[in-house]
């Protein structure tokens, strides 16, 4: 066979140059990992010498290169013309003799070993011999389900024509490589017959974020070209290295099913392909079990630890076998080569005319058209991209938001549901503007900024404003934890390289609402729901749990192992629900199961709910979860806390509430921590450190009930002040019974951020930790390290 075949056992990495990246991987991977149980298919490499020599006794390199001197590089007008007719000159050149000798005595030895009954995948590889490694990932064509020597000789020939597609000649154009020094080499591998069963691709990282200790798997029906080319929407799963190297029950900490529309097949009648429509029972079937995830995912570790990198890896199941392939590994290069210590800051560039403002949250700048809702059934009027004017939003808001770009609400305060959703979804938004849906018209062309300090104003057109990245590399760290409030788990990995300590409070509020939908009650006794709507609904979003019950524990399990392996091995600190009753009653199946309350806010909310008979069989769905994710992922990082926890009667009643239902205070490290919001959790706090280990000041509620004020009420938003000496009293009270008890105390909450005297007060009383939401934290950093140094200051002085 010469030097114009090479079988993949003789094959490996530093072949590159002689077969291109795709078959030096599959050589290297065939030779090297096939000892640690990775199955790769067997097949050979057409070398690029074969190329060339194809070129020289075939005469095409005058013919090819001439046509490319016609080639508009400038508009590249004619793109389309030269590609055809350099294509055209090869479908006319036959292939050498020697070179179809020796692919006749390659595939001879494939029917040998295997039998007559294979087909083939042909793909190509092209490669430049002074730029091995070079990437040339997904220009040239792939030819599937081929059969016997004269198709794959056909299927060779079109594959040397494919280094000439448009897209492939404009490629080497836009990236300055020489056509004239960019050869093909072609692979031939046994086709898996995953048309039969699956196939898919893996990332050893998250490939949004960049974040590296998970390995994505997604899969799809049939053949893997419709995901390859990103034409279907595909099954997700996120398999967190750490518990896969630990050998937990279960290291998927997320699942996400794809419509996966089409299903690509052999064509019956021969070689080729069909691409069919998914029948609705597929579509709504998740492709892979549990235990073939896991296997995915641990080849793909083992591959990344042998490139020594992150990889995007193809696989397939052969569904006569059953069996898992590696069909492909190439390395990842887009979020692997990008910076992660830098943070983005906004700055408006120019002033125009204000039509109104409001207290500003996000620390964000966007533009765009503004769009007036006045209620969630309006919610198809508003685009992606748009900014949502409302009077005030409420849970029910909350799957809309996602798709604004700003958001602008005549009522509400920083604590408002606008408010601490905004924040959680990364978007910009003004909140009590009082006037916004008066002053703004729909689909005005507006800017929103939030950059200006805690005042946002909205202007009139789309103004000139810049995004600065800072370098947090050199961003120095306080003595004081720096901790993050999250809520929102599609944020986790990309909020995992701002420069916290872990997070100080994730809200359960969040996911439920958004992703279970239903209220818990609704689920554990769905024979006890009354409407027939309702139990459609719960029907419709259930029907992959037989159980209803584990739909609840397993959607909220893996939003919460999410945020925790994006943290881990830092703290993540769970609060439990507190939703209040009226923000119960909006899920799914709430009203049924919920009290009618005059004042919800100091009513059935927190851990009076937990022990409650109304409530009971609900929070132990929430412990089942929580046990789930500290056992059986391996998120050991996660501490528990309690809110609206009122007495001490009722923190006993808890904590053991707790060990009933397998979470025991010190039992595999776990640690229980209390929200104090209450003045009596001040009062008690060294009886309350008898229960829990750790305290989180909730700002926001110990103001509203230290100061006798409704935090949400307009009217008395001027009264409402975290500053206030009172409500300082009573934080510095707390801070001090916390060291006595040598208790961890904290503090979540805007404040600290938005007014540097108020960061200095907590960390002149000796606060262990503050927690911010993303957007503050450097702010917050920024003005803890100020704090600390006035601090050391004023120490030296006094010595």
């Amino acid at each position: 066979m010469g030097d114009y075949i090479k079988s993949f056992s003789d094959i490996d990495i530093d072949d590159i140059a002689l077969v291109g990246g795709k078959n030096a991987s599959l050589g290297e991977m065939f030779q090297k990992l096939s000892s640690k149980k990775v199955q790769v298919p067997d097949g050979f490499a057409v070398t690029s010498d074969a190329y060339w020599y194809y070129l020289e006794q075939q005469h095409l390199k005058e013919g090819v290169f001439k046509e490319l001197q016609h080639l508009d590089t400038v508009d590249f007008s004619n793109l389309k013309k030269v590609g055809a007719a350099i294509r055209n000159h090869f479908s006319k050149a036959a292939l050498p003799h020697a070179i179809k000798e020796a692919i006749q005595e390659a595939y001879a030895g494939l029917i040998k070993k295997y039998g007559t009954d294979i087909s083939l995948a042909i793909r190509s590889s092209a490669t430049a011999e002074d730029l091995p490694n070079a990437s040339f990932a997904g220009q040239q064509e792939s030819y599937l389900n081929v059969k016997g020597v004269e198709e794959l000789i056909a299927a060779c020939q079109r594959c040397y024509a494919s280094l000439f597609t448009d897209r492939a000649i404009k490629y080497r154009e836009d990236n300055g490589f020489d056509h004239k020094k960019v050869a093909l080499s072609i692979g031939v591998q046994l086709m898996v017959r995953s048309d039969l069963a699956c196939s898919g691709v893996n990332f050893t990282l998250d490939p949004d974020s960049g974040f590296d200790k998970v390995v994505l798997v997604s899969s799809i029906w049939g053949l893997g070209e419709n995901i390859v080319q990103g034409s279907i929407n595909p099954d997700e799963y996120f398999v967190f290295k750490p518990s896969l190297k630990k050998g937990v029950q279960q290291p998927i900490i997320s699942r996400k099913l794809g419509s996966k529309e089409k299903t690509m097949i052999y064509d019956s009648s021969g070689s080729g392909t069909l691409n069919l429509y998914t029948t609705i029972e597929k579509q709504e079937q998740f492709v892979l079990t549990d235990a073939e995830v896991v296997q995915l995912a641990k080849w793909s570790v083992i591959i990344e630890e042998h490139y020594g990198r992150p990889m995007d890896i193809e696989w397939a199941k052969d569904g006569l076998t059953k069996e898992l392939f590696i069909v492909q590994a190439r390395p990842e290069t887009v979020q692997s080569a990008k910076n992660k210590l830098e943070i983005t800051t906004y700055t408006l560039l120019e002033k125009g005319k204000e039509i109104t403002r409001g207290m500003g949250l996000g620390h964000k700048i966007t533009t765009g058209k503004a769009r007036i809702l006045r209620s969630p059934k309006e919610s198809d009027r508003l685009q992606q991209g748009e900014i949502l004017i409302t009077e005030k939003t409420d849970p029910d808001w909350d799957p809309i938001l996602k798709k604004a770009a700003g958001i602008i609400t005549d009522q509400g305060g920083r604590t408002s549901h606008a408010a601490i959703v905004a924040r959680e979804i990364g978007a910009a938004a003004i909140v009590g503007c009082i006037n916004a849906t008066k002053l703004i018209k729909d689909g005005q062309e507006i800017t929103i900024s939030c950059a200006e300090g805690t005042t946002g104003i909205v202007y009139e057109g789309n103004l000139k404003w810049k995004e600065t990245a800072v370098d947090i590399k050199n961003l120095k760290t306080p003595q004081t934890q720096a901790m993050l409030i999250l809520a929102d788990p599609e944020q986790a990995f990309k909020f995992s390289f701002y420069p916290s300590s872990g997070v100080g409070l994730m809200r359960l509020e969040f996911v439920i609402n958004n992703s279970i939908q239903i209220h818990p009650m609704a689920l554990r006794h769905f024979e006890r729901v009354k409407e027939e709507q309702v139990k459609q609904k719960i029907e419709k979003l259930t029907h992959h749990y037989p159980n209803k019950e584990d739909y609840f524990v397993h959607q909220l399990a893996e939003a919460v192992a999410t945020i925790a392996a994006a943290f881990y091995p830092k703290e993540v600190i769970v609060r439990t629900s507190d939703f209040k009753s009226n923000e119960y009653a909006n899920l799914i199946g709430g009203k049924q199961f919920e009290p009618v309350e005059s004042n919800p806010m100091i009513g059935f909310r927190g851990a009076s709910r937990y022990y409650h008979p109304k409530y009971k069989d609900a929070f132990e769905l929430e412990c089942k979860a929580l046990k789930m994710v500290r056992e059986e992922m391996g998120m050991e990082n996660i501490k528990i806390m309690i809110p609206f926890c009122r007495t001490l009667k009722e923190a006993h009643k808890v904590v053991q509430l707790l060990e009933n239902n397998g979470l025991k205070r010190g039992e595999n490290a776990l640690q229980l921590y209390m929200m104090t919001e209450i003045p009596n959790n001040v009062i008690l706090a060294e009886e309350f450190a008898h229960y829990f280990d750790g305290f989180s000041i909730g700002s926001n509620d110990l103001t509203q009930l230290t100061l006798g004020v409704d935090r949400d009420s307009q009217l008395l938003s001027d009264i409402f002040d975290i500053n206030d000496p009172g409500v300082k009293k009573m934080i510095a009270m707390l801070i001090a019974s916390a060291h006595k008890t040598h208790t961890k105390i904290g503090l979540c909450g805007q404040a600290p951020s938005d007014y540097p005297e108020f960061a200095q007060f907590l960390v002149e009383q000796g606060i262990h930790s503050i927690s911010f939401n993303p957007d503050a934290l450097i702010s917050g950093i920024k003005n803890m390290n100020k704090a600390e140094e006035n601090s050391r200051q004023l120490r030296d002085l006094r010595k």
